[in-house]
């Protein structure tokens, strides 16, 4: 009950659309309910030979029709703005809480579950707050006005006729306790088949390259199985409810012929009277039919409510705090004190990083290596506050960045990763897209400094070539050197390059280390590589170690007093680019 009363509040932007909905469905039960009675007596004045009292009754009835027919199309023209109004509030709301949500929250969830939420259950959602919530009210006013109108004409009659009524109800009450849950991990398994599909779709290079085809058919199967399995549940539960809950009142009707027949058989009922009688109860009987789809209906909502209301109460964790201020003036200082960073929420987890303390001046060009899963990637994450740290503090330019506004930080601070992602939009946009106001030749500056502009003009359509999705119509350098494009036209305080040369040759690396020369003079720069010849471009190199840093100073000092970076040269060839601390294979330590 608490779900299905937080699905009304999505309704509170649509109080008038809502209430006039409920009000012409009022007066259209009205005209429904006025049409038995002018039925009985058009009979009345048939019985009784009246002409001119059957010609006006028909006249009334065609009124009503018309009168109805009138009412329910305005009815559903309002009601069908505010499923869509609320689908648009829906779509909006969760798609503003996705991006407000903190990146660790991504990297525990699966994209399909994500996907089906905002898609499926939102769908489920918005039906019922537009079309089923006004048509369970319909049907409660018929009830209501029906009922009143047979106890009206015969108090024992109506009794008896409506002595089913309780038993639906209590019937109907079974069902949907038992729905609910059924269709909610219906929802469920719909998230998890969704997020099979995503990753088959997101991975099918992979999937082809290995020729895994079979494989994922037979996950894809077992999936689709799973939702069909507990889909029979759901079914076999509307299977035994919807017509055992629609022949309920088929015993009132027949109560009503036997026992009204016989009544005016003994004239202790008209037979206009009986007419009118028979009509209400076939006007109760609709209700009662549907009541079991209406339930279901209910239920899956409330089953998707449930879901989208677990991802819409999951607070962010990364918030601008009261006050937070811009980041202040300053050239873009960095400095770690005593962190220590783990991911997920369990305490067990071990740390990725352990007591880290380290200073970056202004300006300076800094080298991160160390073996894979060291934390060098872990680390410069923090700057930008895509996580926070369990324990220490992150700077910049002194401000904590705890208390800085998120955006005004990441304004400052562009990242360049190893598997860059463009959007599916133009070359000159995805470049742009810290910037988007930026010029033409703006544009195409950031790109020449990128060593990019000469394979972007070679483009069917240069700057304006759409780069599909993931940007997988280009090849993983120039990808990887439109993100430095992107990361250079930004113009940021600091500057994070995440393996960002992995992806390119040999030959267009020297040429892209003019151009990131450039654009680290006078910025200060984070270089994880794993090539000495990009780490050549740092002025200082930290070296981590199983989430410590164990030493730091330029590669002349730490070539004669660190033994583990003396390791890390000797492995680090210029074409390699890995580095590891197991002993090297006797193939790859004789090259």
């Amino acid at each position: 009950m608490a779900i299905f009363i937080r699905l009304l509040g999505f309704l509170r932007g649509y109080k008038s659309g809502v209430w006039w909905s409920g009000i012409l469905a009022a007066l259209a039960m009205v005209a429904t309910v006025a049409i038995p009675g002018l039925t009985g007596a058009a009979i009345g004045a048939v019985q009784s030979g009246d002409r001119d009292r059957l010609r006006l009754m028909v006249i009334l009835i065609a009124v009503a029709g018309v009168v109805r027919l009138g009412l329910t199309v305005a009815r559903r023209l309002i009601a069908g703005r505010v499923s869509l109004g609320v689908e648009l509030d829906l779509r909006n709301r969760v798609y503003e809480h996705l991006l407000a949500l903190e990146l660790g929250f991504f990297d525990q969830q699966q994209t399909g579950q994500l996907m089906s939420r905002a898609t499926v259950d939102l769908q489920a959602v918005r039906f019922f707050l537009g079309y089923g919530l006004v048509l369970i009210s319909q049907a409660a006013l018929t009830l209501v006005f029906a009922s009143v109108a047979v106890i009206v004409i015969d108090p024992l009659l109506a009794l008896i006729s409506l002595a089913p009524v309780p038993v639906v109800i209590w019937i109907a009450q079974r069902y949907g306790r038992q729905a609910r849950p059924a269709l909610q991990e219906v929802q469920q398994r719909i998230g998890e088949l969704t997020a099979d599909v995503q990753e088959s779709v997101g991975g099918v290079r992979v999937v082809k390259a290995f020729a895994a085809e079979e494989r994922r058919e037979q996950r894809f199967r077992q999936s689709i199985a799973r939702v069909f399995e507990q889909s029979m549940i759901s079914t076999r539960l509307r299977a035994f409810y919807n017509p055992f809950i629609a022949f309920l009142p088929q015993l009132g009707l027949a109560a009503l012929l036997l026992i009204g027949g016989r009544m005016v058989i003994d004239d202790r009922l008209t037979l206009a009277e009986f007419t009118a009688f028979y009509g209400y109860l076939l006007v109760l009987l609709g209700p009662m039919r549907t009541l079991g789809w209406t339930l279901g209906l209910t239920q899956r909502a409330t089953a998707s409510g449930a879901r989208l209301f677990e991802l819409l109460d999951r607070e962010p964790r990364i918030t601008a705090t009261p006050g937070a201020k811009p980041l202040p003036a300053g050239s873009g200082r960095v400095e770690l004190r005593d962190v220590t960073f783990a991911y997920g929420d369990d305490p067990g987890h071990e740390p990725s990083l352990r007591d880290v303390s380290l200073d970056v001046a202004a300006g300076t060009t800094i080298a991160l290596v160390g073996a894979t899963g060291s934390g060098k990637t872990t680390l410069v994450q923090l700057i930008p506050r895509l996580y926070d740290p369990t324990s220490g503090t992150v700077l910049v330019d002194g401000a904590d960045v705890r208390d800085v506004d998120p955006h005004a930080l990441r304004a400052q601070i562009a990242v360049v990763n190893d598997d860059p992602f463009l959007f599916s939009a133009t070359v000159a946009e995805n470049i742009a897209y810290a910037r988007p106001e930026a010029s033409r030749e703006a544009v195409v500056e950031a790109a020449r400094r990128a060593q990019a502009h000469d394979f972007i003009a070679e483009l069917p359509d240069g700057y304006d070539t759409r780069v599909g999705e993931r940007g997988l119509t280009v090849s993983g350098g120039q990808r990887q050197r439109i993100a430095i494009a992107r990361a250079l036209l930004a113009d940021p305080r600091v500057l994070i390059l995440d393996d960002a040369t992995s992806s390119i040759d040999a030959s267009t690396e020297r040429q892209i280390k003019q151009g990131l020369e450039a654009a680290m003079a006078g910025r200060t720069t984070f270089v994880i590589a794993h090539r000495l010849s990009t780490i050549a471009l740092a002025d200082e190199i930290a070296v981590l170690d199983d989430g410590r840093l164990i030493d730091r100073g330029t590669h002349e000092e730490l070539v004669k007093r660190s033994p583990f970076y003396q390791e890390i040269v000797q492995k680090g060839l210029p074409d390699q680019v890995f580095m590891t601390r197991k002993p090297l294979e006797p193939e790859v330590a004789g090259l």
